[in-house]
């Protein structure tokens, strides 16, 4: 095990992407001490420490009859959300896909799952190490994306999406204190983010109201998005730290199309095997 932090972010199905690099990487059993997952990536990252190639992909990129239930317009209107969340964290990882928590809380890795606190509008870095439902309940209420999810409570606490507060932690991996940070994100090099649409920005004025915090952090989310991808480039030009992104032109981040899902696995796969050598040379 290396002694470094790897960092993935987020994007919806978009992180089918780094389910490739995470596959590839535990083929020629490589792992990381610590992991932290944004969003989806929290998702990619507990099944790297559970140590289970493309169960993401499986959740992903699954049977017809699955992805029916996936896309259920009922269970959607029951559970108020757009992605059926209680077949993600629920039904998969107890009978569809089965996670393995015996091998994911003996792990050695300290993995920190990243969520947005809704009172505070601050990111958190959660974990967990004994208990079945708070793990997958964290891991829930970071993919859980504004305006189309509900909130999750935690322990108590509301959360969203980790990415709203911190979309790529490279704060939080620098205080971990690892020499060594690779970064793993599901956009193309150069892209930043726009600033937030009118209707979307009024959307989030009227669900969010009586969460002034929360707010805040969502109609600043592109800068400061945007802010932590200058200084990643910046870092990376250096060689302090190692990014691998798609260079192929990225899916939407609802995207089910299964041949469009299996093109950017393989190009997340594939792009981990070139940059192999590259990758544990910095490690060293």
């Amino acid at each position: 095990m290396y002694q470094a932090t790897i960092i993935l972010e987020g994007g919806a199905n978009r992180g089918i992407f780094t389910s490739g690099v995470l596959d590839y990487l535990m083929e020629k059993d490589i792992y990381f001490s610590d992991v932290i997952g944004v969003s989806m990536g929290s998702c990619n990252g507990i099944d790297y420490v559970s140590k289970q190639p493309k169960r993401t992909k499986d959740c992903i990129i699954h049977e017809e009859d699955k992805r029916a239930n996936f896309n259920n317009p009922i269970r959607m209107i029951k559970n108020k959300s757009l992605m059926d969340m209680d077949l993600i964290f629920e039904e998969f990882p107890r009978k569809v896909y089965p996670f393995d928590f015996e091998t994911f809380f003996k792990s050695d890795i300290n993995c920190e799952i990243v969520t947005t606190n809704c009172s505070t509008g601050e990111a958190e870095y959660m974990t967990e190490q004994s208990d079945r439902e708070r793990l997958m309940t964290i891991t829930r209420a970071s993919c859980s994306m504004p305006l189309v999810s509900p909130m999750v409570d935690v322990d108590g606490t509301l959360y969203l999406d980790g990415g709203l507060a911190d979309s790529i932690p490279i704060k939080r991996a620098v205080e971990i204190g690892n020499r060594k940070i690779v970064i793993v994100l599901t956009r193309n090099k150069g892209y930043r983010k726009k600033p937030i649409k009118k209707a979307i920005a009024g959307a989030y004025r009227k669900m969010y109201k009586d969460y002034p915090e929360l707010l805040d952090t969502l109609l600043k989310r592109n800068l400061r998005y945007n802010q932590t991808i200058n200084k990643i480039e910046e870092l990376e030009e250096e060689g302090k730290i190692v990014v691998i992104r798609p260079e192929m032109k990225t899916i939407s981040r609802l995207e089910t199309k299964t041949e469009k899902l299996e093109e950017f696995y393989f190009h997340g796969y594939h792009k981990m095997e070139e940059e192999l050598d590259k990758i544990t040379g910095y490690l060293l």
